[in-house]
């Protein structure tokens, strides 16, 4: 084994002896990581599966500003339990070589990971662990295959006070389930006035916060509805099939060209938050249609049962 990869799984203490006046960089890791997969090249492997551990250290570049505990600027754990899933369903590989060379690749295309080290081992195939170690640094990784990864288009359904507190409300959800897409509900203020100021930002503020507290009133009306606020947890929401209640003031806050809507038109807003999502239309039950919309827009009644 290379002094690298050593020290890649090695304590902390030992590998920052050893990497003493080097470029310092943060690391995550992944350990004994255990899947039951069908791989292999022998005949005896073919058509039963076996149990696979994976071990990966990704080394990434230091953020230069505060993390602020925001989950959002670091490289999420789930990135690399992503790219493990993606490889071993993508199709049926005969080495661990080639699945530790295409897990690496998939690691290495998040901006913040400088160079993955990755350990595989077949569990079932001896007496001990069998196994294979690699290390890849950003640039030294082949060029990745197209990724035939389907991009997750949302069902973005607006709903108003009405709605939220109509008897169909499960129902809804009931009939959004059933149609195999990520479910992300977005609502406005509850019908208690917010305060008022005359600061502008400070306002901005408590309109958002505003409308997070009606999302978590959604969140209390059924289990399935579960309030988010970072991209981090909807992209993991929407490929787990999880249903979501935005809360919007991060991503509001955060973006880099945000909304021209301000909190208090509520369906505009979240019609813009439907747009990141090249969202083909936004159903709205319950409300008014805005004048102007930065997606096609779908109306129902609180009172309709069917979507």
């Amino acid at each position: 084994m290379s002094s690298e990869i050593r020290l890649a799984f090695a304590h902390p203490s030992e590998r920052s002896e050893a990497t003493a006046g080097s470029e310092p960089r943060d690391r995550i890791s992944l350990r004994d990581h255990i899947v039951e997969i069908e791989i292999g090249a022998f005949q005896a492997e073919r058509g039963v599966t076996q149990r696979i551990c994976f071990n990966v250290v990704v080394e990434v570049q230091p953020l230069t500003g505060p993390i602020d505990d925001d989950v959002d600027r670091i490289l999420s754990y789930d990135k690399v339990t992503e790219a493990i899933a993606f490889e071993l369903a993508d199709e049926r590989l005969n080495l661990l070589e080639t699945l530790a060379e295409r897990v690496a690749e998939r690691i290495l295309l998040e901006p913040q990971a400088m160079r993955a080290f990755v350990r595989i081992e077949k569990l079932d195939r001896g007496p001990g662990a069998l196994g294979v170690e690699i290390v890849r640094g950003r640039g030294q990784a082949t060029p990745q295959r197209p990724s035939e990864e389907p991009v997750l288009q949302p069902e973005l359904v607006y709903l108003s006070n009405d709605a939220i507190s109509s008897p169909h409300l499960k129902g809804w959800i009931d009939q959004l389930e059933s149609r195999d897409r990520p479910v992300i509900f977005c609502v406005g203020a509850s019908d208690t006035p917010a305060p008022q100021t005359s600061h502008r930002m400070a306002q901005r503020r408590i309109d958002l916060l505003a409308i997070e507290q009606n999302a978590w009133v959604l969140a209390s009306k059924d289990d399935r509805c579960v309030v988010v606020d970072t991209r981090t947890e909807l992209d993991w929401a929407m490929k787990n099939g999880q249903t979501c209640v935005w809360a919007p003031s991060k991503i509001v806050l955060d973006a880099v060209d945000g909304p021209s809507a301000q909190p208090s038109d509520a369906i505009a807003l979240a019609a813009w938050f439907a747009a990141t999502f090249d969202a083909g239309e936004m159903l709205v039950i319950g409300a008014d249609l805005p004048k102007a919309a930065s997606v096609p827009l779908r109306t129902i009644s609180a009172d309709s049962a069917k979507l």
